[in-house]
């Protein structure tokens, strides 16, 4: 597991490709909204069968139900609205978060051991793909030393303010990661008031739409692949590992 402190550094291109002889990954997608629990347990069933050399690794695109997610540094205090959304506590790292439909969640279950067993790293890994992805939307997103997750300057909101539009929680076991990302494209910013995302007061959130990107779930998953590549390796779709 990451901590939300972490201090990371820039893996820089193709630090997470897979070793000689590894296959493409998985590339999923689910329509439709997928039950919290079912898409854990389906993660940790397939993240087993990649350690076991049973599976390829996979990157599994969904979206979520309204829901809080409650990771292992979550404080009982940050949970503001506690009966607005079902709260699911989870081995994940980090502390609490929002999913809900507009977001798009990216489950990413990888062999660390045959890329490169440094979580850190990885983190920094995860972030430079969220980054690149919205470059491409023209949206300049940042990472900051001691907030994992991807910020957006509001300069037109006043000096210095931020917000968060990319949230980032893994866990590993036998150095196969799941959990992953979830990117704001389009979702009800106001279903982030029952929380303190991430534990970190003083900054907003945003998404896509927010900035004025008036962009499709569909268009980003295009650019999720595509800046996934040049970090991690090539991809080939496959079927969800979910139900």
């Amino acid at each position: 597991m990451v901590n939300e402190t972490a201090q990371r550094h820039d893996p820089g291109p193709g630090a997470f490709l897979a070793s000689a002889g590894a296959g493409p990954v998985d590339w999923c997608i689910s329509e439709g909204l997928v039950p919290y629990a079912e898409a854990v347990a389906a993660m940790e069933a397939r993240s087993a069968a990649i350690a076991r050399g049973a599976a390829p690794e996979c990157v599994w695109l969904l979206e979520h139900p309204a829901l809080y997610t409650a990771g292992t540094s979550a404080r009982d205090a940050d949970l503001v609205e506690p009966g607005r959304f079902p709260v699911h506590r989870t081995g994940r790292g980090g502390q609490y978060t929002y999913h809900g439909p507009g977001q798009r969640v990216a489950y990413v279950m990888l062999d660390l051991n045959r890329r490169r067993p440094d979580l850190r790293a990885y983190v920094a890994a995860l972030e430079a793909w969220i980054i690149a992805t919205l470059a491409a939307f023209n949206v300049r997103g940042e990472r900051r030393e001691d907030r994992v997750g991807v910020w957006v300057r509001r300069p037109e909101k006043g000096a210095g303010v931020e917000d968060k539009i990319a949230a980032i929680g893994i866990r590993v076991r036998r150095w196969v990661s799941f959990h992953g990302i979830s990117l704001n494209v389009e979702p009800d910013l106001s279903h982030f008031s029952g929380i303190v995302p991430c534990g970190i007061q003083g900054h907003g959130v945003t998404s896509l739409v927010d900035l004025g990107h008036l962009v499709s779930l569909a268009e980003v998953d295009m650019q999720l692949r595509a800046s996934f590549a040049p970090i991690f390796g090539a991809s080939l779709p496959g079927p969800p590992p979910g139900p």
